[in-house]
């Protein structure tokens, strides 16, 4: 018979990281006082953050939107005037306005239609934390484009 080596596994134990989860928005200068936005999904709170690009706008895109930007700016603690088109600093944004936020951007980012833009918007605003939370998983996961494509067309009735 032949003998088996001895072989341990070492487990590590799972400790609790104290990353919070957030979002920041980055202005884009554009051109004549207009700007886009790059979202980011961010890990810790400190310079050294984790972050992950979640959607990047046009100026043309974000003229759109500029209402639910406004308001994610605000439930996150900011006056409005912190989007200037000369901002250098990225604004965080608290986590569930952020994934809001995405939502919104993720999905009316290839429409043109004003009043589609109006009802997906208008939808998202109306669905509660624990359906952003869900449809965000979806938008980002790995069918992302199908599941935006679906979004649009139960908020948008076309």
């Amino acid at each position: 018979m032949s003998a088996r080596p001895s072989t341990t596994t070492r487990i590590r134990p799972l400790t609790a990281v104290s990353a919070v989860r957030a979002f920041r928005i980055t202005v884009v200068p554009g051109k004549n006082d207009s700007y886009g936005l790059v979202l980011e999904e961010t890990y810790g709170e400190s310079g050294n953050a984790l972050a992950s690009r979640v959607v990047a706008t046009t100026p043309e895109q974000t003229g759109r939107i500029i209402d639910a930007v406004f308001a994610a700016a605000r439930g996150s603690g900011h006056s409005p005037s912190v989007l200037a088109f000369t901002r250098q600093v990225p604004i965080r944004i608290n986590e569930v306005d952020g994934v809001r936020l995405a939502l919104i951007l993720l999905t009316t980012q290839p429409i043109a239609k004003h009043e589609r833009v109006c009802a997906i918007m208008a939808g998202i605003n109306a669905m509660s934390v624990e359906e952003t939370y869900y449809w965000y998983s979806k938008c980002i996961g790995t069918e992302a484009s199908r599941a935006r494509k679906a979004l649009r067309t139960l908020l948008s009735d076309n």
